[in-house]
């Protein structure tokens, strides 16, 4: 293990949970029935972009829009790598005009957006390490998304497959350290992605159900810091063993709708 981590200074995007709400069902953590604290939201929210500019990073804001309770989770939009845009086409419809809104902002940003041919739900399950792309499916984005990303940023892309419905977006199971490792869920994956992953990170940190149950895999990590759920205790603790410096920030409100911190922030890599 290096003596010291390396932070690198990040450029993120992110929306104003505004309209913030569970009003439908399309994963196991959603119940339409849940009451969700706005105020609190809005607070544990602007206390996540708070800590990113206290460590050093860009934040850049998406509008909210009415109507559309999940544009929060700014990572679904799109995956960028190296100033291009591969944009996104959601599984669920409730969510698909969320894509318009986010294009008009990269758009806007002078940037241009490839908008995919199939079902692809950006950073939930395209993952950019330092030398592939990981994309996930089995639950929202199809294999064939996969075929487009590889072909558009001229990137490998390393298909993997997500088996448990808890972890329907691969951002949920795995995130990454820095451009040389990963953490992640084994057994949210199918054995052979597992054997993949072992194959191309021998060194990972790997987590538990337990961790994965709290969120701690849908965490945001510059290469030093990492911002992860302060529920995820354990999985912190292993990776400040490892030179990590955990940055707790809690994000429980949106565990309602099955996200996080990750789910919450887009990373703009230009």
């Amino acid at each position: 293990m290096p003596d010291t981590r390396v932070r690198r200074r990040r450029r993120f995007l992110v929306c104003e949970p505004r309209h913030f709400a569970v009003q439908y069902a399309i994963n196991p953590w959603m119940h339409p029935d849940a009451q969700v604290d706005v105020d609190l939201a809005q607070e544990q929210w602007r206390t996540l972009i708070d800590t990113y500019r206290e460590h050093g990073h860009e934040v850049d804001t998406v509008p909210p829009a009415p109507g559309l309770p999940d544009m929060v989770f700014a990572a679904n939009s799109a995956v960028v790598v190296d100033g291009r845009v591969f944009g996104s086409y959601f599984h669920a419809p409730e969510r698909r005009p969320e894509s318009d809104h986010y294009d008009m902002w990269f758009k806007a940003a002078g940037y241009d957006v490839h908008r995919p041919e199939s079902v692809s739900e950006g950073e939930g399950d395209l993952i950019p390490t330092g030398r592939y792309v990981l994309a996930g499916t089995g639950f929202r984005t199809s294999r064939e998304a996969h075929r487009e990303v590889q072909e558009f940023f001229g990137v490998p892309v390393i298909s993997l497959t997500l088996v448990d419905p808890y972890f329907y977006h691969l951002d949920t199971a795995l995130f990454v350290l820095d451009e040389d490792n990963i953490c992640y869920y084994p057994e949210a994956f199918s054995p052979g992605s597992r054997e993949v992953l072992a194959r191309l990170f021998p060194d990972a940190v790997l987590a538990t159900r337990e961790d994965a149950m709290t969120f701690g895999l849908n965490s945001v990590s510059d290469g030093l810091h990492v911002f992860i759920a302060p529920q995820a205790e354990a999985l912190a603790a292993r990776l400040a063993e490892r030179g990590y410096v955990p940055v707790p920030v809690d994000l429980s409100e949106f565990h309602k709708a099955g996200g996080g911190i990750k789910c919450c922030t887009q990373e703009i890599r230009s």
